[in-house]
């Protein structure tokens, strides 16, 4: 991004804490809005021009939901850009820590990750003079409000940014609604925010979403869920016949169950795209009589059809099925990524965009894509525990291999 390419609306986030600013007098500004609404850069390139002009030799915190988020859309791309400006960057990587300096001046940054309720103590004894959120609405509110209580530092401001998420969330009903209340300037971002996004790209993403997720990152509204999780595979058109030949790959996905069905679906790769080639599912109470590991191991091979499987990746849960695989040693067994959320994300954009197609022999699939749903009596975003064995086999494959995995192969553990 240029530094002449910013809106008018990055302008205001870029200057609101100078004391020409009509907005100076904020104790804290959230910028929320639409995926790739530009609020994420501005706002980090502000939050450090900031601290050079109302400190020096400060302690400042920002946070993501994980490091290693955080490192990826925020302190990678803001280095390049303070280092054209004349900063002078340290990124201590070991210590998660960032020292800047500029015009005598001096400044360091801890790197923190709220992924969940015991990530408070990471940030218990520090004294802050000021703390970014990235992505707030992802964190827990005990990390968040451990981290805005050690800004104890006189002129400490705060920095929140989020996608919306839903309407009961407590960062919604606790800060954005009562911003006023709480003396913070809030700021609503959509893709027309961001001068760097061409028409072509805000397109592309217009397409990606649909439902409430379509509200959510495109709209830039707070909505619950409703209905279909994915409507738009009710299109017979989304489902495509198996490839004959031209397979490069090929990797099993698992959902593991002995009450509740077991399904594995075969993916094989074909220039970039995965297709849901075969399936396997079997219901013990439909078919009337249990299945063992060994029978589940059986029916895998049987998915297999000898060719090559570069991993099997599984229910994180099931450990006894893991235990079989690791056993007989034909096979690699990963561990599934298992946020649902995120997972239905990733499956969802993955369908629109083509990167995974399901094909038309895989009868159970599109018989769970008909029937999962949202379940409208929560107060958070969850789906219906229900028609959803198939639905979990495909998003564990779009979260741990479309998303590129650990970068490992994990296995039982002997006993």
């Amino acid at each position: 991004m240029k530094m002449d390419s910013f809106s008018a609306k990055q302008l205001r986030v870029m200057s609101w804490w100078h004391e020409k600013s009509p907005d100076s007098t904020r104790d804290a500004i959230i910028c929320d809005g639409a995926v790739r609404s530009g609020k994420t850069f501005c706002m980090s390139l502000s939050f450090v021009l900031w601290t050079f002009y109302a400190f020096d030799g400060g302690d400042f915190g920002l946070c993501g939901k994980t490091i290693r988020s955080l490192r990826r859309n925020m302190v990678t791309p803001l280095l390049p850009m303070l280092k054209g400006l004349g900063f002078d960057c340290e990124d201590k990587i070991s210590q998660n820590v960032l020292e800047l300096r500029c015009g005598g001046r001096s400044n360091r940054y801890y790197l923190f990750g709220g992924k969940d309720e015991s990530s408070a103590a990471l940030v218990q004894g520090i004294t802050l003079s000021g703390v970014l959120f990235d992505e707030v609405a992802l964190m827990p509110r005990s990390f968040v409000e451990q981290a805005m209580a050690r800004c104890s530092v006189s002129g400490a401001r705060f920095w929140f940014n989020c996608n919306p998420e839903h309407p009961e969330h407590w960062f919604y009903r606790e800060w954005i609604l009562q911003a006023e209340r709480k003396n913070v300037l809030y700021l609503h971002f959509t893709m027309e925010d961001n001068p760097g996004l061409s028409e072509k790209v805000k397109r592309r993403y217009e397409k990606m979403y649909s439902g409430a997720f379509y509200e959510r990152f495109v709209r830039g509204k707070w909505v619950a869920v409703y209905g279909a999780v994915y409507p738009f595979m009710s299109d017979e058109k989304m489902y495509v016949q198996a490839p004959q030949s031209g397979m490069t790959d090929f990797v099993i996905s698992c959902d593991y169950g002995t009450v509740n069905p077991t399904s594995m679906g075969l993916w094989g790769k074909k220039d970039g795209c995965w297709y849901r080639i075969d399936e396997y599912y079997y219901d013990s109470r439909r078919d009337g009589a249990q299945k063992t590991d060994e029978e589940h191991y059986a029916a895998l091979k049987e998915l297999a059809c000898g060719r090559t499987v570069r991993q099997v990746v599984v229910d994180p849960s099931a450990a006894s099925f893991i235990e079989v695989i690791r056993r007989h040693g034909e096979f690699s067994a990963v561990p599934a990524k298992n946020n649902v959320i995120d997972g239905i994300r990733r499956v969802s954009g993955a369908l629109k965009d083509g990167s995974i197609k399901i094909c038309a022999n895989c009868r159970d699939s599109r018989r769970e894509f008909q029937l999962y749903r949202w379940d409208a009596d929560r107060r958070a975003d969850a789906p219906v525990k229900e028609h959803d064995h198939a639905m979990d086999d495909i998003r564990y494959f779009a979260s741990t291999v479309l998303n590129g995995g650990s970068g490992f192969t994990a296995f039982a553990a002997e006993r």
